[in-house]
């Protein structure tokens, strides 16, 4: 579903452990990594897409989760503009995000990756909170920025969010 300012409507999925660490899944046949994602069907609620698409890429079901929350609104993101497929309409310029916190209620070893015909990922690992912001595509940073930002109270209350900002990672980006 694309809306009249041409945003996807998408679930993003960041899945954590009870010790924060989060699930951090490598697309296949790329070096680029990512928390889950995908989009809102015509009809679909947001939570039906989040379990839909939990199951398709990462093989997890409703029972091996629990939700602990989601954002407060649509987080947004602008494709660069040499992944905007002019050729299809209508045209699609960047997706709208709700993003959800779930906790693994099950073993990790549920997670199986090769579910569909055409699996996103191809590897993942548990990563500290804040690895995503030093390792995913520029064009995601700041929405993946939001997200963690949000739901960081709910993970670690008496800690204060870091200032990521003051060192260079990766990628030239600024921790």
């Amino acid at each position: 579903m694309i809306d009249a300012e041409g945003y996807r409507a998408n679930v993003g999925i960041i899945l954590c452990q009870d010790n924060g660490r989060v699930f951090w899944a490598r697309r296949i046949g790329q070096d680029a990594w990512q928390f889950p994602q995908g989009g809102i069907q015509e009809k679909e609620s947001a939570e039906q897409a989040l379990f839909r698409e939990l199951e398709e890429e990462v093989g997890l079901k409703n029972d091996d989760v629990e939700i602990l929350a989601c954002t407060k609104g649509w987080l947004k993101y602008d494709l660069p503009q040499n992944l905007i497929r002019r050729d299809s309409l209508p045209l699609c310029i960047g997706q709208k995000q709700v993003w959800y916190l779930l906790r693994l209620r099950s073993a990790e070893d549920k997670v199986c990756l090769d579910l569909t015909a055409d699996p996103e990922f191809d590897h993942w690992r548990w990563v500290d909170y804040w690895t995503p912001m030093r390792e995913v595509v520029s064009f995601k940073r700041h929405v993946y920025m939001q997200a963690l930002k949000e739901f960081h109270p709910l993970l670690f209350p008496d800690k204060k969010i870091p200032d990521i900002r003051r060192r260079r990672g990766p990628r030239g980006f600024h921790r």
